[in-house]
């Protein structure tokens, strides 16, 4: 059975962000690379998104309701509720996630 896969604004964002870095810094070609790819990957959660698993930064917050894979060295962050996958945000794991998941929480 299928789950269907469902992007929240902020992870929207977190796309059109990195397809314009990449963009920016390296080439049209490599941007649409990245950008289909990860896309990819989000939807590949339609199957067995439980493979996924709960990210260290928030396992150390108690919070064990989302579940993340990764896009070398892209992170997708997810949660299933029911039949649904909701794609909450695509990082950079280069990047300090400890910042960027609590600069989302204030929000």
């Amino acid at each position: 059975m299928r789950y269907r896969v469902n992007f929240v604004s902020d992870a929207e964002e977190d796309l059109f962000e990195i397809y314009k870095y990449v963009y920016l810094n390296d080439s049209e070609e490599k941007a649409e690379y990245v950008y289909s790819k990860l896309y990819e990957k989000c939807l590949m959660l339609q199957e067995y998104p439980e493979r996924g698993h709960n990210p260290p930064e928030l396992h150390l917050l108690n919070i064990e309701d989302f579940l993340e894979i990764h896009f070398k060295p892209y992170r997708i962050i997810y949660r299933i509720e029911k039949r649904d996958v909701f794609v909450h945000c695509i990082l950079d794991g280069r990047r300090n996630i400890q910042i960027l998941l609590q600069e989302r929480l204030i929000r």
